[in-house]
This record gives C-alpha cells, sequence and structure tokens, in this order.
C-alpha cells in the first residue's frame, strides 16, 4: 500500500467569531487605563483617528448623559460628523506645523526627568561594603551572605550552608573550603550595617541586634527567655518567673513594638497600585446618580479630511484602499468603545438598584448577590457581566471598591412561608425578602464586634456567634473562627488585656 499525499476538498461548518465580536470583547475587558493605553495605541497606528480636546464641562455633561435616552439620529456617526466639521481647519495637513529642527526631543526630556528607581536592599548594603576596607576573602564571604538575604532582612540559611556556598572550585594551590570562622566573622560585619536588624537568623536575633545597650534589663531578659510567651499574650506568665508587675512587662513590650521585626521591608520596592474608577456612584439631589469615568474613550472620531478623500474621484487606488481599511478599523473601535460604555453603565446601575442599603449605610449592609441576576436585570449574558466587572472599580460614598466586591454569597435563611388554610401547599415569600447579610458584611460584623469589646473580657467565638444569631444571621462556631482567622484577629486569649 504506498503512502502518498493526495489534495482532498471537505465540505464542513464552524463556528467562528468575527474580528469585530473579539475586538468588542478585549475592549470590554480593559479597566480604563488599560482603555486609554490601547487607544493611544490606536490613534498612532490609525491615521485615520483623530482625538478632540473635551473640556471638564463638557466631559461632566457627557457622563452625565443618560445612556436610553439617546436617539437613533444623535447616533455615533451623526455626531462625528458634527465634531469633524467644527475642527476641520485645524485637522488640516496644511494648518500642522512642522517641529523645528532646534526643538529639543520629548522622548529624551521624558527620560531625563523620569525619577530613578530606588535601590534595593542588596544595593544599600553593597554600597555599604564598598566603603569599607576589607580582605579579598572577607569581602566575598561577606558578598556571598548579603544575596543570601531575602527582601525582609532576614538570613535564611545556615553558617554551614553559606560555607559551602562561598567556596567556589577548588584551584591548584588553594583550598576549597572557606571556614566557619571567616563566615562568622562576614556575618558580623553583615550584622554591623544599616539598617539596623539586617542579616539576622530569626526573629529574637533581629530585635537585639537593634538594641545598643541602652535599654532596660528588663527589655532584654523579654527578647532572650520569653518572647514565645510574649507572642502568646502570657504576661501574668511573664511576670511571675521574672519577678516583675504586669505594668512593667507592658511597658517593656511597648519599647520592643518600636523595634522593626522586618528591617529590609523599607528596601523592596514595591509601589502601591494606582487604582483609577471607571464608575462613580454619588447623590444628587437625594438619589443616586451613576456616571463613567472618561477622559479619552468619548473623544474618539474619524478625522473628516479622510473621509472627503474617500468620497472625492480619482487618486492612487492603493491609497483608496488603505483608507478606507482603516477608517473600518477605526469604526469597530468606537463602537466596541460606545457598547462598553453602555454594558458597563448597564451594570453599574443594576448595582445600585441591588445594593441601596450599602451605599446608605456601608459594607455591614452588603446583601448577597449574583452575577446571574444583574445578567437578567440588564438584559445580558452572564459572562459579559463577569468580562465587564473584571479589574474595574467603583466609586462609593464609602470608598472605591472592586466591582467583583458586590458579588458574594451568603448564610442561607428560611424563608418565611403563608400558611394556606386550605390545604395548598405554602407559598414563599418574595426573594427579596429572604435575603440577608453577605458573606462580606457578616465579616465585617465580625470585626466590629471585636473592635467594639471589653478587652479586659474579649468575646469568644460561641459569643459572637450568639450575637450574629441575635440579628438574624445563622451561623455556626467554626465559620466565626475561620473569618476571625481571615481577618487576622486573634483568639480571644490572646486578645485580652492585663
Amino acid at each position: 500500500m504506498s503512502m502518498e499525499q493526495v489534495p482532498s476538498l471537505r465540505l464542513e461548518q464552524r463556528l467562528k467569531l468575527a474580528p469585530q465580536i473579539i475586538q468588542s470583547i478585549e475592549i470590554l475587558q480593559l479597566p480604563l487605563l488599560a482603555l486609554e493605553q490601547r487607544i493611544n495605541q490606536e490613534l498612532v497606528e490609525n491615521p485615520v483617528l483623530e482625538l478632540r480636546q473635551v473640556s471638564a464641562e463638557e466631559e461632566a455633561l457627557s457622563a452625565k448623559e443618560p445612556l436610553e435616552e439617546r436617539t437613533a439620529e444623535e447616533s455615533d456617526f451623526a455626531k462625528l460628523d458634527e465634531l469633524a466639521e467644527a475642527w476641520d481647519d485645524y485637522f488640516s495637513y496644511a494648518s500642522r506645523p512642522r517641529p523645528a529642527e532646534s526643538e529639543e526631543d520629548k522622548k529624551s526630556q521624558a527620560m531625563q526627568n523620569t525619577p530613578a528607581p530606588a535601590p534595593s536592599l542588596h544595593d544599600y548594603l553593597s554600597m555599604q561594603i564598598n566603603l569599607l576596607n576589607l580582605k579579598e576573602d572577607l569581602r566575598t564571604a561577606v558578598e556571598n551572605i548579603i544575596y543570601n538575604i531575602d527582601d525582609n532582612g532576614y538570613l535564611r540559611y545556615s553558617i554551614e550552608e553559606i560555607a559551602a556556598s562561598a567556596a567556589g572550585p577548588v584551584r591548584a594551590g588553594q583550598a576549597g573550603e572557606v571556614s566557619l570562622e571567616k563566615v562568622e566573622e562576614a556575618l558580623r560585619v553583615v550584622q554591623s550595617l544599616d539598617p539596623p536588624g539586617v542579616g539576622a537568623r530569626d526573629l529574637k536575633e533581629c530585635l537585639l541586634l537593634q538594641m545598643l545597650g541602652g535599654e532596660p534589663l528588663l527589655v532584654r531578659k523579654i527578647v532572650e527567655d520569653h518572647l514565645q510567651d510574649i507572642q502568646r499574650n502570657l504576661y501574668p506568665k511573664v511576670a511571675r518567673v521574672l519577678g516583675v508587675s504586669i505594668e512593667e512587662v507592658k511597658e517593656a513590650v511597648e519599647f520592643i513594638g518600636h523595634l522593626n521585626p522586618y528591617p529590609g521591608a523599607l528596601f523592596s520596592g514595591k509601589s502601591a497600585p494606582y487604582v483609577l474608577p471607571d464608575v462613580i456612584v454619588e447623590i444628587q439631589d437625594g438619589e443616586y446618580e451613576v456616571r463613567l469615568e472618561e477622559r479619552l474613550s468619548s473623544s474618539v472620531y474619524i478625522s473628516s479630511y479622510y473621509r472627503r478623500l474617500l468620497e472625492s474621484r480619482g487618486g492612487d487606488p492603493k491609497v483608496r484602499s488603505f483608507v478606507r481599511k482603516k477608517m473600518q478599523a477605526g469604526r469597530w473601535l468606537i463602537d466596541a468603545i460606545e457598547q462598553r460604555r453602555n454594558t458597563l453603565f448597564k451594570i453599574a446601575q443594576a448595582l445600585v438598584g441591588f445594593q441601596p442599603e450599602f451605599l446608605e449605610k456601608g459594607v455591614a449592609h452588603l446583601k448577597p448577590l449574583k452575577m446571574q441576576e444583574v445578567a437578567d436585570a440588564t438584559g445580558v449574558h452572564v459572562s459579559t457581566v463577569s468580562r465587564a466587572i473584571s479589574g474595574k472599580y467603583i466609586q462609593t460614598p464609602f470608598g472605591i471598591y472592586e466591582m467583583k466586591f458586590f458579588f458574594a454569597g451568603g448564610p442561607a435563611k428560611r424563608p418565611s412561608v403563608f400558611i394556606s388554610l386550605s390545604g395548598a401547599p405554602p407559598l414563599p415569600r418574595r426573594l427579596d425578602e429572604t435575603k440577608g447579610d453577605s458573606w462580606k458584611a457578616v465579616k465585617y460584623k465580625i470585626s466590629q464586634l471585636v473592635a467594639k469589646e471589653d478587652k479586659k473580657s474579649p468575646l469568644s467565638d460561641e459569643e459572637i456567634v450568639k450575637k450574629l444569631r441575635a440579628e438574624g444571621i445563622q451561623i455556626a462556631r467554626r465559620t466565626v473562627a475561620k473569618y476571625r482567622r481571615e481577618l487576622a484577629i486573634p483568639s480571644s486569649r490572646r486578645r485580652r488585656e492585663y
């Protein structure tokens, strides 16, 4: 039987998303900052797209305009026509000035004005080592220790492991090992550097390295012998063993609290993420008003110059074909941005409608909400809701939250029923009457109960359960313990103040 390649025809049907739909999905998922970067990229790559400078007043009026009241006559392309005609002279090629040869490079100016990144902990320690007059073998051991220190400033390896890693390859006439004495000397050099406490192998050593000798003797004794008891809140035991009062122990612990358990954290180099809300909810005349934060997305349109170029007869066919493709891509982008705006606005309005008590009273009144409920209320698919809220934030009277924050389950509540005297099955009440608080609201209430408790007699998990059940929240003790750990709240024994 011969094996050979023979061309053949096959008829089949496949589902394939159109490029326009794929672009709409991508635009929908982008947060505001990423959307602006995408628009700037499109402005560079597509010459038919232009950006109109919008004043703050016009932007506010555009954002407050209800989307559902826009008529068909005020479609996107009609607006683009009006804007293009109004700015026709400005976007004419003849009126665009060429940059002067003596003008400075803007990219070079931006690079010069960009601040340099902060030095890392390793860079800071190496800079100090360069100022010391160390022998070559000691410097090698010191550098090896520095590059084995973690971001918190701790040395997580033993002296033996450091000595083995610092040995390097064996050369002729040279020893292949570094002595433990040399590594210990190098470690003492590292621990003498700034910040105080760097190079410690555990918390006790880190705190002792930060003590300069002027601290009370009781403080040193507690750190050396009773640090774990202090962490477990066993103040009476420490006071009894050391023969001092509990007040003296508390004063010593307060002194220890001023020391830094993570000396390398100041050089982590991690900056707080910049969050720009996509949706803003404000109170206007006693009602909640939803407004989209738009800076570039509402100002993109197609230049009238290229539209007149296509309407005119003649010209290079290749140029006309290129312009036609770019105009089609520009229209797709504008349609995708407008579709993102409509979808996000509807979802934000639905969230406001589902969570009015949260907007009035805060997190403690957040209700359970499913994405399917918002999808049914807005008339879109649940996957569209998931894509629309991904990575996006909403600004409320109680702060800025991720939009997915409002979707959470909650403890089940038994629905109230109507008793039928005719023998028919009982009818449940409306769904919104049987909804309780969400799990996030329960966590918030647990944190508030702990914050307001008597520290001399803190609430146990069972007592927290009773207080929550008094408010109609059916919850188990193990669930309270789990949420308490998630909130980093210690147990009642460790929260007690003496």
